[in-house]
């Protein structure tokens, strides 16, 4: 089995050396990833510049790939030039910091995933719920056998996974959950400031949304101590609106 890994925190991510580190027991494994980070990128690809591809280098050894570029743009370029074939998985990961309800929208790490799906290559997207520096080793323990079951199940080809795991202790961690994405999301604050050459200038942040979360999607089951697992994809068709929409446009346009 040969896998590409790429993710959107950057090529020397203690994440992806994580993934890299655990799946290469079980696959033939190589990297593809930004040359810097490029969290919160979502889908976008590098039109109007070249992508700069330089061989990467860790304690003297070969690691991989650094492309000047998006996630998106590392899986495109990695399935098409890099790999030498067709790649059996796209994983991507190991992102720091977890990617459910409406950040999956922004997520490069996600992107990746989706990006796969497109060109038809079985993909997984693998977050762990925290931004301070943590022992990834459980969740790249998950991915190989997360890898393992997407392998034996040919049902799932070609489909894309979004998968969050809990910064827990490994017997704290409640099991694995199916679920679907929430709808939670970040409303966003701006902090003016000025510099000293007296340009106005912003800071984004923002603070979650604070509603109750239900089993059943990706939020409340990672916040109740669960690894989810979400099937996705790219067509954002609204599937139940199309016959009314069509209606109305027949009716009043």
């Amino acid at each position: 089995m040969r896998i590409l890994l790429t993710n959107d925190d950057g090529i020397y991510a203690r994440g992806l050396s994580a993934l890299y580190e655990e799946l290469s027991k079980e696959a033939d494994c190589f990297i593809v990833a930004p040359e810097i980070e490029q969290s919160a990128v979502g889908h976008a690809i590098t039109l109007f510049r070249p992508l700069m591809v330089r061989s990467a280098t860790k304690g003297g050894k070969f690691l991989g790939y650094a492309v000047c570029g998006t996630p998106a743009d590392c899986v495109k370029i990695g399935i098409k030039e890099l790999a030498g074939q067709i790649p059996d998985l796209v994983v991507s990961g190991i992102n720091r910091g977890a990617n459910c309800g409406n950040n999956v929208i922004y997520s490069g790490t996600v992107s990746a995933a989706t990006e796969a799906a497109m060109m038809g290559v079985t993909s997984m997207a693998i977050s762990l719920d925290t931004h301070q520096e943590s022992d990834f080793s459980f969740a790249a323990r998950m991915a190989r056998k997360l890898v393992l079951f997407l392998a034996a199940n040919p049902s799932l080809a070609g489909g894309a996974f979004n998968v969050n795991v809990p910064c827990l202790p490994d017997d704290q961690v409640r099991g694995i959950a199916v679920v679907h994405q929430g709808r939670a999301r970040t409303i966003e604050s701006f902090e003016k400031r000025v510099d000293p050459r007296d340009n106005t200038y912003y800071w984004m942040s923002g603070e979650k949304t604070a509603s109750p979360q239900e089993m059943d999607t990706d939020l409340g089951a990672l916040a109740a101590g669960y690894v989810t697992i979400t099937p996705i994809q790219y067509d954002l068709t609204r599937y139940e609106q199309l016959q009314s929409l069509k209606h109305l446009v027949e009716q009043q346009l």
